[in-house]
């Protein structure tokens, strides 16, 4: 399985699914035999995904050679460690505002010399308790990776100094809370959002840093790669349901008038 954070650093596109509403093994086995999909990103910012659940969820996904990460609010530093003692590889701070709250995340998710990370090798990523504590925290301190979302602001006008910080692997744009923070509310190809995106875009460019972001249309997707973005977020799980009943309702139209 490759790590996408690996596959940006090597200038290669990634496309992930956002997993929330509807978290289950089989949606994500489903996910995997259609294929074409290189990893899965679990939301518990919005939803309340139980460490169990996110367990099974990576199993399901490295048995699909998917790579994943969660996206929490960066409230508590048990949050965090328990994302990636799941099996997850990478976490992602949703609504950070500064770079010192940047600062504050990367050292909950790395250990010493760069953080102060809860140690505890019994989770799934210290191969529960088999692995030794000194190559525990190197190995995780250099595979697992942070990423910070771009949504607020105050984030927009910081973005060199977050994406600046030893640690920031990526940063994801949030193009709702974007828009909301702009004026402009789902208006995702106004100028304003544009410009915000090129913003982004530029200070990754300037730090040697991938960025990746939720895309909410083709014409969307095309803005953000032109802009430099590696990770697209083109569906969620509630999405492709939905989808799926409007490409049934349309096959068989004659019989839902």
């Amino acid at each position: 399985m490759k790590n996408l954070r690996d596959q940006m650093a090597a200038g290669e596109m990634v496309r992930v699914v956002g997993m929330g509403r509807l978290m289950h093994h089989n949606i994500i086995q489903i996910i995997g035999f259609q294929g074409g999909f290189d990893g899965l990103w679990f939301d518990i910012e919005h939803g309340s995904a139980s460490v169990e659940q996110i367990e099974i969820a990576c199993l399901a996904a490295k048995a699909h050679g998917m790579d994943t990460f969660v996206r929490v609010a960066p409230t508590d530093y048990a949050t965090v460690t328990r994302c990636y003692e799941s099996g997850a590889s990478g976490v992602m701070a949703a609504q950070i505002n500064t770079a010192e709250q940047a600062e504050q995340f990367v050292q909950w998710s790395k250990f010493y010399p760069r953080g102060n990370r809860g140690l505890n090798v019994g989770g799934v990523d210290g191969r529960f308790a088999t692995v030794p504590v000194a190559e525990f925290c190197e190995t995780t301190n250099r595979e697992h990776f942070v990423a910070i979302q771009i949504e607020t602001l105050d984030s927009l006008n910081a973005v060199d100094d977050i994406v600046a910080i030893d640690g920031v692997d990526m940063l994801f744009v949030g193009p709702s809370d974007l828009s909301q923070a702009l004026g402009m509310p789902g208006d995702f190809m106004n100028e304003k959002c544009v410009d915000a995106v090129r913003k982004v875009g530029e200070a990754c460019r300037r730090h040697n840093k991938p960025w990746g972001a939720v895309t909410i249309s083709p014409q969307h997707a095309a803005m953000m790669v032109e802009h430099g973005c590696l990770m697209l977020s083109p569906t969620s799980d509630a999405k492709l349901v939905n989808l799926g009943i409007q490409a049934v309702k349309s096959q068989y139209a004659e019989y839902f008038k």
